[in-house]
């Protein structure tokens, strides 16, 4: 969770807190959420003596409510403004990122290889749907003289209906005034055990299509792709996009690429103009509009200190988050306003500028404005460190034209950074060959089982794609079509059909992509795509897919209705499974040499972390080989030193965490017990052995608990004994054990058994207070974090550890129970609000109104927030004041191994239901960056 603003930056939000008049916006909402809500409340009403503790010891929570914890109940199905904010994954495991919406839209595309950073802001500000390519579904309707074409999302149909059940959406498509009905079925092959049919760029919409009239109708279904390849890089590049048509007897498919553009005779090159580097105290020949920008560019050494490095050239930048009014992270980000030059002449081939701050297309960007039309943008990529970018304008030399910077953006992020604008006849740097940008190419769109109804074009009008689509009549027009990348290319695929009463049709459309130049750091290796390896374009991808069409279905399928075939609540078992998805984001990574890589949220803190990761149990049971590979060949392999330390950010940092090593230990028993024989655990018992020494040693005096310094998943060293630490510590004793046995090292079988029970005895004796696990804080030490006497979450995650691999009891049954009862007593709230009014630091992943488990609380009288806290930042201290759903599950799945089941589910159900999609959206999970690990 490593989220220092040094590492994260500073306007990312992922260490800030929430400001009051954010709070009481919160407040407000949920207070009119309860009296217009559509969802029943959960639990009350409370009197203010309820809350004099914060926590209030009866929940109070509603019978009705309670009993929906357990019964079957039904699909979840979202409708209207629940729409808005689905955005499920919808491609294969670590191939980028595609978001199907709630009507059917495909948007975000984070498929081009472009670095996106993310962090706490999309829990209290969503992402709303995006798509930098125009791409889209319609169908055309005709019944006698009438005819309608409807674009298949929420422009298109007054009446959708959503149901996401990883890895498939089904959606609905109905309207009084069509006399058709149409369902889509969505979906990435995904198997388990079988990484690489998981793994495909592609992703499958299969449109049902069902007259409901009485009469007979005549129509067609299509779809329409812009072509993206170099869709950054071709805006300061010269180059041509090319769409062309595929026939083959399984599919025909609009096939993407992209080329150099021919060589011109240059002309000679002349001398750089300076446009602006914003040296002086005043936006002198720009017009400022609104707050963001202040009175003019901001002096450097004045921009706040968790902004790090922005990447000026001089003394004075344009900075829209330093420059905005406001005290606060989220008072400043929310700042807008715009900048707009003085008319110029284009006079050289290029506009050259640094720019950083948020990946908002639109709202916090640079624009090319020339005859009012905005012909080039740009915008940061989630960092405050402003990065030379450029554009190509050689197409208007001699037009008259505006630069417009532009910040209306109100959420995480919500800033623009820009400096020294060059116009040149020379691009940024020397960009290489065309062929090594990251978002070079092949991507394409494929229409299964060819009919002689399918017709297919290269180029559409550019306005209207919906319509257009449907003027082209069968049989195919064109087959191929070229253009420069100055200008939108957009093919089209449709399919005619014609249906009596009640009769059916499908069109299978496929989308696959081929971008293989990843660049996530060049030093250490990380690059490639994994996929391509595999296949060596676009088009592969949907041979491949054509050709194994029906089994990859049905497989997929099988998965989700094996799993949905049971008599757990509908509702857990959506949420229980839908974050498995993270593994079709940008949080997960597989280069080109096979390695498995994880962020703990898009973009944000790096090195498939190891004390974040071991929370993370369905990747292990699912596509175990990828969890074998990062042990053997990160935690193992390169992260291990000659002591037995692991370095638990792999190459990306050079210190142990204690939590992170023991559940590095207790992975490799579970990863060998996911093989069928002896073999993975015993190339790698020596690696695994050396581990477990170092951790043995951190345990100077042999009693079972570690007392010297112990880094951790919160992010500071804490000292003293920690029942939270020490405990996984004993239960990757026994692990060790274990794996001694299997291996025949008997010698380091009864070492580690010699400590184990002292260490059970102990943690007993010294840590358990008669009603919870606690700490006891070095006092040498007073100035560093400690949870002392809190109500911790993990305080007994050893035990739960053990359960998952099979350990027994590590911990006695009846101690803790009595820690979970206690979590349940004094961490445990249906409304957050009132103890984060009370204790505001920290980050937001529950607001006032909603519920969930605190990661810490204070219920006894010799320990506060402010010990705990002792001299250290507010930003790691301000942990114990939040909701963090890893935690949440682990603590919540073992009360229900421990019989504890109305409880587990009770905290489960809490925050399932803060990720409703009338709240945000359900499939992305956020903490420390999007669908966090």
């Amino acid at each position: 969770m490593e989220s220092k603003r040094g590492k994260c930056g500073g306007s990312c939000n992922c260490n800030s807190g929430m400001d009051r008049r954010t709070f009481l916006k919160w407040s407000a909402a949920a207070g009119a959420a309860a009296m217009l809500g559509s969802q029943a409340a959960v639990a009350g009403p409370f009197t203010r003596a309820d809350f004099e503790k914060l926590v209030p010891a009866d929940k109070k929570l509603s019978p009705d409510w309670i009993r929906s914890l357990f019964e079957r109940g039904s699909r979840t199905v979202y409708r209207g403004a629940e729409l808005e904010k689905i955005g499920m994954p919808i491609g294969g495991l670590c191939a980028g990122q595609l978001y199907l919406g709630g009507d059917g839209t495909l948007w975000h595309w984070d498929i081009f290889n472009r670095y996106v950073a993310t962090a706490a802001g999309h829990y209290a500000n969503p992402m709303k749907p995006a798509s930098p390519i125009d791409q889209g579904f319609a169908i055309a309707v005709g019944q006698g003289e009438k005819s309608q074409i409807r674009t298949l999302d929420a422009k298109g149909f007054s009446q959708i209906s959503f149901i996401g059940e990883y890895p498939v959406g089904f959606i609905e498509y109905k309207d009084s005034a069509l006399p058709v009905a149409v369902s889509l079925e969505a979906f990435s092959p995904f198997i388990p055990h079988n990484v690489k049919d998981s793994s495909l760029p592609a992703t499958v919409m299969r449109f049902t299509i069902k007259n409901t009239s009485n009469e007979k109708i005549e129509g067609a279904i299509g779809g329409w792709l812009e072509n993206g390849v170099c869709l950054y890089s071709g805006k300061e590049r010269d180059g041509r996009r090319i769409n062309r048509i595929v026939e083959k007897e399984s599919f025909v498919m609009l096939e993407c690429s992209a080329e150099p553009q021919p060589q011109e005779s240059a002309r000679p090159e002349q001398e750089d103009i300076i446009f602006d580097d914003f040296e002086k105290s005043t936006y002198e020949g720009w017009t400022v509009d609104g707050t963001a920008f202040g009175p003019g560019p901001i002096e450097i050494k004045a921009i706040p200190g968790y902004q790090g490095d922005v990447g000026g050239h001089g003394d004075r930048v344009v900075n829209s988050h330093a420059s905005a009014p406001g005290d606060s992270v989220e008072q400043k980000d929310s700042a807008v306003g715009t900048l707009t030059s003085r008319p110029f002449t284009i006079e050289r081939n290029y506009i050259r500028f640094r720019i950083g701050g948020g990946a908002h297309a639109g709202k916090t960007c640079m624009n090319l404005v020339i005859d009012g039309q905005t012909v080039r943008s740009a915008t940061g990529a989630g960092d405050n460190r402003m990065k030379p970018q450029g554009w190509s304008v050689k197409q208007w030399i001699g037009k008259t034209a505006k630069l417009v910077i532009v910040d209306t953006e109100t959420g995480g992020w919500g800033n623009i950074g820009i400096d020294e604008i060059v116009f040149s006849d020379k691009p940024t740097a020397d960009p290489g060959p065309l062929s090594q940008e990251a978002d070079f190419g092949t991507m394409g769109l494929a229409l299964l089982n060819p009919k002689k109804s399918d017709s297919a074009v290269c180029e559409v009008p550019k306005d209207n794609s919906n319509d257009a689509i449907f003027s082209v009549k069968p049989p195919k027009v064109s087959s191929s079509d070229a253009k420069p990348f100055t200008e939108k290319l957009t093919g089209a695929l449709t399919r005619s059909f014609s249906l009596a009463p009640g009769q059916v049709t499908d069109a299978i459309f496929v989308l696959a992509w081929h971008f293989p130049n990843l660049v996530l750091d060049r030093n250490n290796k990380l690059t490639g795509r994994f996929y391509a390896q595999s296949f060596a374009s676009a088009q592969e991808v949907v041979e491949y897919l054509a050709a194994n069409f029906k089994s990859l279905r049905d497989l997929t399928l099988l998965w989700h209705d094996t799993w949905y075939d049971s008599t757990l609540p509908y509702w857990f078992l959506d949420r229980t499974f839908l974050n498995t998805s993270i593994l079709a984001t940008s949080t997960c990574y597989r280069f080109s040499d096979g390695r498995f890589y994880g962020w703990e949220g898009v973009g944000c803190c790096p090195g498939t972390c190891g004390h974040v990761w071991q929370y993370a149990h369905a990747v292990a049971r699912l596509f175990p080989e990828l969890e074998r590979d990062t042990r053997q060949r990160v935690d193992f392999g390169l992260a291990l030193k000659p002591d037995g330390a692991i370095h638990f950010r792999g190459e990306f940092n050079d210190i142990p965490a204690i939590d992170a090593q023991a559940g590095t230990i207790l992975r490799a028993l579970r990863e060998h017990q996911m093989t069928t024989s002896d073999n993975w655990l015993k190339s790698n018992w020596a690696n695994i052995r050396r581990a477990t020494e170092w951790l043995i040693a951190k345990d100077a005096n042999g009693d079972g608990i570690i007392e010297s310094n112990q880094h951790n998943t919160l992010d500071t060293d804490w000292f003293g004994p920690v029942a939270w630490l020490s405990g996984l510590y004993l239960a990757a004793l026994k692990a060790a054990e274990t794996m001694s046995k299997i291996v025949g090292d008997s010698d380091f079988a009864a070492r580690c058994l010699s400590i184990l029970p002292c260490g059970q005895k102990n943690l007993v004796e010294q840590l358990y207070d008669g009603e919870y696990f606690i700490n006891k804080p070095d006092p040498t030490k007073p100035e560093t974090i400690n949870s002392g006497t809190g109500c911790e979450i993990d305080q007994v995650m050893g035990q739960s550890w053990a359960f998952q691999v099979g350990l027994g009891r590590i911990l006695p049954e009846k101690e803790t129970r009595s820690a979970l009862a206690s979590l349940w007593k004094y961490n445990f709230t249906p409304d957050v609000g009132p103890y984060r009014k009370a204790y505001p630091p920290g980050r937001w992943y529950a607001m006032p109104g909603e519920g969930g488990l605190l990661m810490c609380s204070f219920p006894r009288s010799d320990w506060d927030y402010d010990k705990a806290k002792g001299k250290g930042p507010d930003w790691a201290a301000g942990y114990f004041n939040e909701c963090m759903n890893g935690f949440e599950y682990q603590a919540a799945g073992h009360m229900i191994w421990e019989g504890m089941t109305q409880e587990g589910l009770a905290v489960t159900r809490m925050l399932h239901d803060r990720y409703h999609a009338s709240r945000r959206n359900p499939f992305n999970e956020v903490e420390c960056g999007d669908h966090y690990a």
